[in-house]
Parts: C-alpha cells; structure tokens; sequence
C-alpha cells in the first residue's frame, strides 16, 4: 500500500472512531451558535452580554476592531444580516474555562445598501465567567470562493 493512501485511511478512520463530543464542548459550540443571533437580530443588548470588556477581533485585512466598535456599528445598523451562521466547528477546552473554536462563518446581508455574501474561516478564543461563556477574541480569514 502507497504512504499517501495509507495516511488517507489513517485519517478517514481517526475521523469516523473520534470520540463524541463532551458536553462542555457542546456547550461551547452552541454558545458559538447562539452567538450569531446577536448580528442577526441587531441587538445590541445581547452583544454586550456575548463579549468581554476587552474583547478584540482581527480581520482579514489587518484591522482590529474592538468591543465597541462592533456594538456601534450594530446600533448604527451600517450592516443587516440575513444570514450570520458559524458552521463546521471544533472546539478545544483548555480547563473549565478557556475555549478555542475554529469554524467557519457564512454572512449574508447589506453593509451600506450593498449586498455582500462570503464565508470566513474563524478562530475564537472564549473564556467562562461567573458561569457563563463571553468571547475575548476572534481572528477571521476570508475565504474566496
């Protein structure tokens, strides 16, 4: 048997055994889930809830944006979101209260009257305070399509 077939089914097989997902994981990815619901309905409010004080995020171009910033903009309505979906995602927990997540986010919707739709591969770092899960930072990379 060839190696590069003999790692494909090595990889095949660790995929279809993996072992379930444990329930702080499930937590964690719904809460990735639930998050989106914040964009999606334009509520500031549950935004606030979803980040930290000190939460950051990287985009695709270099540029940070920050908690504020993010919880503005949505109150400003620059952008409406008809989809905001996180998709294929992998949760990591490192103790009882760190988290990282990789998955993928597909948003559709208008930012200033034009309409965008794109898929971005993202990475979140959440942290679990006073028994809830926040997001502290996010990095996302476009991916073309």
């Amino acid at each position: 048997m060839r190696a590069a077939t003999l790692i494909i089914l090595m990889v095949v097989l660790a995929c279809r055994f993996s072992p379930a997902q444990t329930t702080a994981e499930q937590e964690v990815l719904q809460f990735e889930r639930d998050a989106c619901k914040a964009f999606l309905d334009a509520d500031a409010a549950a935004l606030e809830r979803v980040l930290t004080p000190d939460f950051t995020l990287t985009l695709s171009n270099g540029e940070v944006s920050t908690r504020a910033n993010e919880i503005n903009e949505l109150r400003r309505g620059k952008v409406r979101y008809d989809v905001f979906e996180n998709y294929d995602m992998l949760a990591r927990l490192y103790g009882d209260e760190v988290a990282v997540v990789l998955g993928k986010t597909r948003v559709k919707g208008t930012a200033g009257g034009k309409p965008f739709d794109r898929v971005v591969q993202f990475t979140d770092t959440l942290i679990k305070r006073d028994g809830r899960w926040q997001l502290a930072a996010g990095h996302v990379s476009r991916i073309e399509k």
